[in-house]
């Protein structure tokens, strides 16, 4: 028997997405008795003249029988002799495209109803569009009242053309095209004797045989943390679900974005204790020493997920107000949720054409492609690479609803380790590089904002980047990090000398601190005056210390964002 299959019903408004569900749980002889009387009951008082109205097994609210059309989610569990299933039966009205979205993310297979008297339509683009962006990677397009046309195979194999179509322009994978009639049975449960031209497998069929084990393999063990396990004093466990791979007692993981390692002393499954742990199992690990772990952090074991600051996401907006840029929202990716600014729409897609469209504004059910913020580094990744740290939603902070959700498509600005955080290092000298910072002002939140693109060290003789978004430093210069009590020389853009600060001797260059300000000294005895100062104003009169010493705008700006 194969393993359970989520698909999804989706179309535009009519398509006969209900009825075709419906007629499969009737056929397949999957309802109660009282079940079947109630539709048969139902049907009589329905539209189709007393004939079976199988729709009504999926249009549960008193609203969608008044109207006809499915403005909910309907979820079915059903199981044949062959596999077991759950489905969701989704809106097809462009006004409740929210609700289809909400059922494209639990789906591993699409079923895309295409009315065989109109075509390809735009609503069945947004929703082929929006289950590709939900990752869904198994299709069939599902051209339903084959009865309304004569059952005419040039008219399928016209609407086949403009699947292909479709399937080319979206980059869709493993797509099936079924003539059928959701409403009279052809090819729904059983092969139909009205369309002998097709030579292909039944709908029913094709879902109990069609084999999802094949998608992509996500790389290494990673579980976000949901929950830190404190019963008494004596153990601290941390809970949550194994998104990918396993783990074992006695191997080395990392907690992002800390980057702290420690061994697994236990793992609890249920009420009992393992060894070892898989994909998909909720458990609690316990590990052999104290790191820093809370809700919203990743164990991982080559996983290569990484903590980044600033994403790209393609998204689909779902809120009534109008997307905004400079705008901060509650982004909540994982187990994490985090303030953060969209920044910029890269590009707004035309549902229709799928051409890039320039935009400053997104509008209820468009699509685009953004760049987001965050006010620190979480851990995130692509959505192609790891599902669940790369699938997101945007919540508005004062009403509190869902604007959007979408998948990460690129990351930058990535947190460097603990060992790394030095951008200067020669030898046992390690000196922060914090010159290497940008300033942006939020006009949504009325603050400056700062970011680190650094993700790497530089050591003598390395070129270093001496413009930025908001910096520009000469190509000579010295970098006297007080903090740290390193000093930099840099000449023609390269590190050409890294010392302790105590044995720093000025060369009449121009001098900045490890943030980029300008320091204002113009001697030897200046320099030691400054250093002795430092030491002297402690954290106390630390203001007064940087505003006799330093000026901020010197070589750096705060950028408007």
């Amino acid at each position: 028997m194969k393993g359970l299959l989520k698909f999804i019903t989706c179309g535009s408004v009519d398509d006969g997405k209900s009825t075709l569900i419906g007629h499969i749980l009737y056929d397949s002889k999957l309802l109660y008795a009282d079940q079947e009387k109630a539709l048969e009951l139902d049907s009589k008082v329905g539209s189709r003249s007393g004939k079976i109205d199988y729709s009504l097994l999926l249009d549960g609210l008193m609203a969608e029988r008044e109207q006809g059309i499915t403005i909910d989610v309907a979820y079915r569990y059903f199981t044949t002799d062959n596999r077991s299933f759950i489905v969701a039966d989704t809106p097809g009205h462009e006004e409740y495209t929210r609700n289809m979205a909400v059922g494209a993310s639990f789906a591993d297979l699409s079923v895309i109803l295409v009315d065989a008297s109109q075509g390809v339509l735009v609503q069945t683009r947004r929703h082929a569009r929006i289950c590709k962006l939900m990752g869904i990677r198994y299709f069939v397009f599902a051209v339903n009242k084959m009865d309304l046309v004569g059952y005419d195979e040039n008219r399928f194999n016209e609407i086949q053309k403009q699947i292909q179509e479709l399937t080319s322009e979206l980059s869709l994978d493993n797509v099936v095209v079924i003539p059928l009639s959701a409403t009279e049975g052809d090819n729904v449960t059983v092969k139909s004797k009205n369309i002998p031209w097709y030579t292909g497998k039944a709908l029913l069929d094709h879902l109990e045989t069609v084999d999802i084990d094949d998608a992509k393999k996500e790389e290494g063990f990673y579980m976000p943390v949901q929950r830190v396990c404190r019963p008494d004093r004596t153990f601290r466990g941390f809970q949550g679900q194994i998104e990918s791979g396993s783990i074992r007692i006695g191997d080395v993981i990392t907690s992002l974005p800390s980057n702290e390692k420690a061994s697994v002393k236990g793992i609890i499954r249920g009420d009992k204790e393992v060894e070892e742990a898989f994909a998909g199992q909720p458990v609690t690990i316990s590990l052999d020493r104290e790191v820093d772990v809370s809700r919203g952090n990743v164990l991982e074991k080559d996983s290569k997920i990484g903590s980044y600051k600033k994403i790209k996401a393609s998204l689909l907006w779902m809120d009534d107000e109008p997307l905004s840029i400079g705008k901060d929202y509650l982004i909540k990716l994982g187990t994490k949720t985090i303030p953060g600014v969209l920044t910029k729409i890269d590009y707004a897609i035309d549902v229709n054409s799928g051409a890039h469209l320039e935009a400053e504004t997104l509008t209820k059910n468009g699509l685009a492609l953004v760049e987001i913020l965050f006010t620190e580094a979480i851990v995130v990744d692509l959505f192609e690479n790891h599902k669940s740290l790369g699938e997101l939603i945007l919540i508005d902070r004062v009403s509190h609803a869902t604007s959007a959700c979408g998948v990460v498509q690129s990351v930058s600005e990535r947190q460097v380790a603990a060992g790394e955080k030095a951008a200067f290092v020669q030898g046992e000298h390690h000196g922060r590089g914090e010159i290497f910072e940008e300033f942006f002002y939020d006009t949504a939140t009325l603050s400056v904002v700062k970011k680190q693109p650094v993700s790497q060290s530089y050591t003598v003789d390395d070129e270093i980047p001496t413009v930025g978004e908001t910096y520009a430093y000469p190509d000579s210069f010295d970098i006297i990090i007080l903090r740290d009590g390193v000093a930099v020389k840099v000449r023609e853009k390269k590190v050409a000398e890294i010392i302790t600060a105590d044995k720093y001797l000025y060369d009449g260059l121009p001098v900045i601190n490890g943030r980029g300000f300008e320091i204002k000294v113009k001697s030897d005895e200046e320099v030691s005056q400054l250093l002795r100062e430092f030491t002297e104003a402690g954290v106390e009169h630390r203001e007064e210390f940087f505003q006799k010493w330093t000026a901020f705008d010197t070589y750096r700006k705060v950028k408007i964002q």
